[in-house]
């Protein structure tokens, strides 16, 4: 930079000294002719004839066309000066220019075959610098293919504007003074290094496109063709060995696999299943073969090759990413497993404190044993979807928009399709913890009458004593009656109840007995608490008695039933007591009475209303219900 500035001062003083020289020199040549006008007028006459005037005026002539044509180049000289002094200060301009954005800009490579040359950075012509490039690389691309290419034939063409590297009458490149500016050298040292580069490049080239480099490409491709059947070939046979192998096993090492007294697994299942893995071992080996063969084909001709290195990453970019993601995934593993232990412990310990509690051998107060197993299901359930709101965060992806995304949608899908299933769980928590039933229970609800056979978050199921499995909602049951005929028989005793129609021409008292001593001798009906009769109506053809008896199997209700109506029937076929069902007319004396003509009072005197008071019992009474209880064990039982 000091060294131009310098420069540019000489330049100057040399102007301004040339300025001073001309105007001497005009000095003197006025001078001049001024003494040779002056010294021919002092001339002898003799001189003054017509030829010396033609000559002096010729030699004047001369002298001040010299004159004009030393002005002229001499306003030359000036006007190159000026100009120089004019290039010489825009090129600093672009230097200083050149110099701050060298820093901030980069070169467009040149790039031949996957091999960068040069950079480029500054435009020539109508052409910017990725332009200039992308027709350079394709020139000595274009060239290098040439079978008979001579790259000592390179040279340099100067011009004014730029110096052109040359091979016979083509450009290969042109050398601007922008592009020394931009490397820091003259262009003169910028193009013999572009045309060292090329030539190098251009004889690397001819050299891998010569006829016994592709000669050679081509024996590798066949000969890795050759290896990869041969390999394929080899896979197979061993395939087959193993699989021989394999069949023979059946009768000599396998065994069948059972759980219990359960075949889950014989032998040829056994083989069957080996030898599915094995194909899958060979059809694996055969992929990886190909995966390493097809890059290496590609890889073996210069057009190709840049197809090899896509394959790789193709394949080799995926594994690459899982297994990096594997191994930073491993911290987050370890606190799920954690978490998961966690959780696991902690419901094994709720499930052991609901069996103890279950079992009666642990007591909370207003806590019933039947709520255990229930509330045990309830607390699992929230234990493990407070795992999984724990474990979410450290999930693959979890952060992810579309992970969320379909979190979302998830939820929305079940929030909106599973509004009765989470009306039916809830109302199956709150019949849980109402203690309506239990399963096994005899109940009815509605129509259906049948024992409670499962119990699910969603649904009972009832069977029938026709075997009939009723489904029943448990939203449906909170809106309607339940009746529990097992939770009474267990704790009370259920009564059964069964009405029958006599006349009033038979004593009540003696009917009262017979349905007594029916219920006794039936099969399920309890001694203690005793039946007891109840006359429900006087109808205007007959009373209606109402036999009620205690059972502890409310499941066989219907049975118990079955046997009292046939007792009920033998014992008053035995006592002459008509049942008057149906109904019938019959015609008789107006002047006899339906009161009975044997007054039976002393007879049944334990249906005294003053010696029920007095809490008196006939002996006779006692010999009755000893005959009844002694009947009672005879008869058989279901």
């Amino acid at each position: 930079m000091m060294r131009k500035g310098v420069l540019l001062c000489l330049m100057l003083v040399a102007i301004g000294v040339c300025g001073t020289l001309q105007a001497q020199l005009l000095k003197e040549m006025r001078n001049y002719l001024k003494d040779s006008t002056s010294n021919a007028s002092e001339t002898p006459s003799f001189q003054t004839d017509s030829d010396s005037l033609a000559f002096v005026t010729m030699q004047l002539q001369l002298q001040e066309a010299r004159l004009n044509e030393a002005n002229l180049r001499m306003q030359l000289e000036d006007l190159k000066l000026q100009q120089v002094s004019g290039d010489s200060l825009k090129r600093l301009k672009q230097k200083a220019r050149i110099d701050s954005l060298r820093s901030v800009t980069t070169g467009v490579p040149v790039v031949v075959d996957e091999d960068t040359l040069f950079y480029l950075y500054a435009k020539n012509g109508g052409f910017s610098a990725l332009q200039r490039a992308e027709m350079e690389a394709h020139s000595i691309d274009q060239l290098g293919r040439r079978m008979k290419l001579q790259p000592d034939s390179l040279y340099l063409e100067n011009s004014e504007s730029g110096t052109d590297l040359m091979y016979g009458n083509k450009v290969i490149t042109t050398i601007t003074d922008q592009d020394a500016m931009w490397t820091g050298s003259s262009r003169q040292e910028l193009a013999e290094l572009h045309r060292k580069v090329v030539t190098e490049k251009l004889a690397k080239m001819k050299r891998e496109h010569s006829l016994w480099q592709w000669g050679k490409r081509l024996f590798y491709f066949l000969l890795v063709i050759v290896g990869q059947y041969l390999l394929f070939h080899l896979t197979n046979w061993v395939y087959r060995k193993a699989k021989v192998r394999i069949e023979k096993l059946k009768d000599t090492k396998l065994k069948p696999f059972q759980i219990q007294n359960y075949e889950l697994l014989d032998t040829q299942r056994q083989v069957h299943i080996i030898i599915f893995f094995a194909n899958v071992v060979r059809w694996i080996v055969m992929g990886l073969q190909l995966l390493i063969t097809v890059p290496l084909l590609f890889s073996i001709f210069p057009k190709t090759k840049k197809f090899a290195f896509e394959i790789l990453s193709y394949i080799w970019e995926p594994v690459k990413s899982i297994a990096l993601d594997v191994v930073h995934y491993i911290p987050n593993l370890f606190t799920i497993c954690i978490i998961w232990i966690a959780v696991r412990y902690l419901v094994k310990l709720v499930r052991y404190l609901a069996t103890e509690i279950q079992a009666e051998r642990l007591k909370i107060g207003s806590f019933y044993a039947d709520w255990a197993i229930p509330t045990y299901h309830i607390v699992r359930f929230l234990l493990y979807a407070f795992m999984i709101a724990m474990i979410y965060p450290y999930l693959p992806g979890a952060k992810s928009g579309v992970f969320q995304g379909i979190s979302v949608f998830i939820g929305l899908i079940v929030s909106l399709g599973s509004s009765t299933v989470i009306g039916n769980i809830i109302a199956g928590l709150v019949i849980t913890y109402m203690r309506s039933f239990n399963v096994g229970d005899r109940i009815k609800l509605n129509d259906t009458t049948g024992n409670v056979i499962e119990k699910t978050p969603l649904v009972i199921r009832v069977r029938t004593p026709k075997n009939e499995i009723v489904t029943i909602p448990n939203s449906f049951m909170m809106s309607s009656q339940t009746v529990n005929y097992s939770n009474s028989a267990r704790t009370y005793g259920l009564i059964i109840h069964s009405e029958v129609t006599i006349g009033y021409d038979a004593p009540w008292r003696e009917v009262h007995q017979l349905l007594v001593d029916a219920a006794l001798n039936t099969p399920g009906v309890q001694d203690d608490p005793r039946p007891f009769v109840l006359e429900t109506s006087l109808s205007d053809f007959y009373p209606v008695y109402q036999i009620n008896a205690y059972i502890k199997e409310a499941d066989k209700m219907p049975r118990i039933l079955s046997y009292l109506h046939q007792n009920i029937q033998d014992r008053f076929n035995e006592a002459g007591i008509e049942i008057l069902s149906p109904h019938y007319r019959a015609n008789r004396n107006g002047d006899e009475t339906t009161i009975p003509k044997d007054d039976l009072h002393a007879k049944y005197p334990q249906y005294d209303v003053a010696s029920r008071k007095s809490g008196m019992v006939d002996k006779e009474v006692e010999e009755t219900k000893g005959e009844n209880a002694a009947a009672s064990q005879e008869s058989p039982r279901e």
